[in-house]
């Protein structure tokens, strides 16, 4: 699913104009990113929680040709399930 598709189903469900649940969609993205860029972690009861996680520097090994090269350490943002999201994907 992409987010045309997202869109879509979202509209039809709530019976909303393509464009209003677009800028909503957006917006809710948009206020995420930055919130985690901001160092926050975001949580959403039943869904999940987005977080900056640091990673530390190491070492690593040149697939090519097998020469170790240095990883810089850097920030990532990670996705942790929810509960009740982890339960319906079991089934």
């Amino acid at each position: 699913m992409n987010k045309a598709d997202l869109v879509n189903l979202v509209a039809a469900r709530l019976d909303l104009p393509k464009s209003e649940v677009s800028q909503v969609i957006d917006a809710t993205i948009e206020t995420i990113v930055d919130s985690v860029v901001d160092g926050k972690k975001v949580s959403i009861l039943g869904f999940g929680s987005f977080e900056p996680r640091d990673r530390s520097a190491r070492q690593g090994l040149n697939p090519k040709t097998g020469e170790k090269i240095d990883i810089a350490a850097k920030r990532v943002p990670a996705f942790t399930a929810g509960k009740q999201f982890k339960d319906k994907v079991q089934g």
